[in-house]
């Protein structure tokens, strides 16, 4: 694939590289590649690795979440950092499990808010994300439920979205994960209003889902998806795929999507008015949020598509998942100098083989830069809100907070980042 040209017709370095690792992709996926020599390698005797001792950063680091993730408890995190450097010779690289992507009811996934934290805290979670597809309804109801346990909500959202080739080579969809501090979003009814538009288009794309069904012999009503889906829920593929469960028409959600309901598949359908990528992520970047491309291994090109949303101020991408880091996707966030991030998607779905909440392995400095770039974003989200409606405000949890922030310096240091 050769490098894509720059305004003046001669590909750049960082666009050669761009490519290289675009390329990549592909082919590091676990178990590529030729399968003769891997039978070869699996006669050898592998040795066994010794533990990797934790670096002095790394340990620093995780030092640093676990006080971040569970403010007043420094003494217990204290506690736990001497047992880990007493060990050091013989542990592995400090891990602390955080989930950046994981969905509730209150989109298409099948437990509640408060359940999901609670499973999140079963599973050693620190550090927690709710991001429902097109809604934050769902938050307030997770940060209540995380008093009674030492775990940090990160209020989130993934927003629906298209990415549009300048080769007019077809439209295809993206998603971008909204992740802002505790206070919530600046202008939030900018916010509600852009999102409130994506979840109404969210019933269109679901008739037209239907209509694409019954042509395939499938028929079902939307007031049957709708109920599925739940009171004010915007209904999604996998409320489609529910209903064609009950229906009889597949065994399972599994079948649902790999025969019918997957990207470009022939019930697959968007509602034609999704906002672009770039617009996305400017709204993300204006109401105080980090932007983060969610699931690029998925895109035809992600290579075209990061570089374009790049330049929109994208903060991250996903690289992470729960077999591993995609290599070819690492390399592309390091030529656009971005966040390496990643998180389970879980919904809670009938599918054992599904990754539960905190299973992806993120690297304790890769959430350390993630928090480190999110400080001032939404230091300045809050900044903005005092100035907007002077001194008073409420958080999420629905209570008022009068302190009064004297500088910038109080901002950073103050708990609710």
């Amino acid at each position: 694939m050769p490098p894509p040209p720059t305004a003046t017709g001669a590909p750049t370095e960082e666009d050669a590289a761009a490519v290289v690792a675009a390329d990549a992709v592909a082919t590091s996926a676990p178990g590529a590649g030729d399968p003769e020599p891997q039978r070869k390698k699996g006669r050898r005797r592998k040795k066994k690795r010794r533990p990797r001792a934790p670096t002095e950063e790394e340990v620093a680091a995780r030092r640093f979440v676990l006080r971040w993730a569970s403010p007043g408890r420094e003494a217990a995190s204290d506690v736990d950092e001497r047992a880990t450097e007493a060990g050091r010779a013989r542990q592995r690289r400090p891990r602390v499990a955080v989930e950046l992507h994981a969905h509730s009811a209150r989109s298409d996934g099948s437990l509640s808010p408060a359940e999901l934290v609670e499973r999140a805290h079963r599973n050693g979670v620190k550090v927690f994300a709710l991001t429902d597809h097109d809604t934050m309804g769902g938050v307030q109801e997770a940060m209540e439920a995380a008093k009674q346990y030492p775990i940090r909500i990160i209020p989130g959202v993934e927003i629906s979205a298209v990415h549009s080739p300048s080769d007019e080579s077809g439209a295809e969809p993206v998603h971008i994960l909204a992740y802002y501090g505790s206070w919530g979003p600046a202008r939030p009814q900018e916010l509600e209003r852009f999102l409130a538009g994506i979840r109404k288009g969210r019933y269109a794309r679901a008739n037209e889902m239907l209509l694409k069904l019954r042509g395939l012999n499938m028929p079902m009503k939307l007031e049957d998806v709708c109920k599925i889906a739940g009171n004010g829920v915007a209904p999604g593929r996998l409320h489609v795929a529910r209903a064609m469960v009950d229906a009889g028409y597949v065994e399972n959600l599994r079948q649902a999507f790999s025969r019918y309901l997957y990207d470009r598949g022939p019930a697959y359908a968007t509602t034609g008015s999704e906002p672009a990528g770039e617009s996305v992520v400017q709204l993300v970047c204006r109401t105080g949020g980090v932007a983060v491309l969610a699931h690029p291994w998925a895109l035809k090109n992600p290579g075209a598509v990061i570089k374009n949303l790049k330049a929109a101020g994208l903060h991250g991408i996903e690289v992470y998942r729960s077999d591993g880091k995609v290599s070819g996707l690492s390399d592309l966030a390091d030529t656009y100098e971005l966040l390496k991030l990643g998180g389970s998607d879980f919904h809670g779905r009938d599918d054992k083989d599904e990754p539960d909440i905190g299973s992806v392995d993120l690297p304790v400095l890769a959430l350390f830069k993630f928090i480190e770039k999110a400080k001032p974003i939404w230091c300045n989200a809050v900044k903005e809100t005092f100035a907007s409606i002077s001194e008073r405000t409420t958080d999420l949890n629905g209570s008022n907070r009068f302190r009064r922030i004297s500088s910038a310096g109080d901002l950073h240091s103050a708990p609710f980042f």
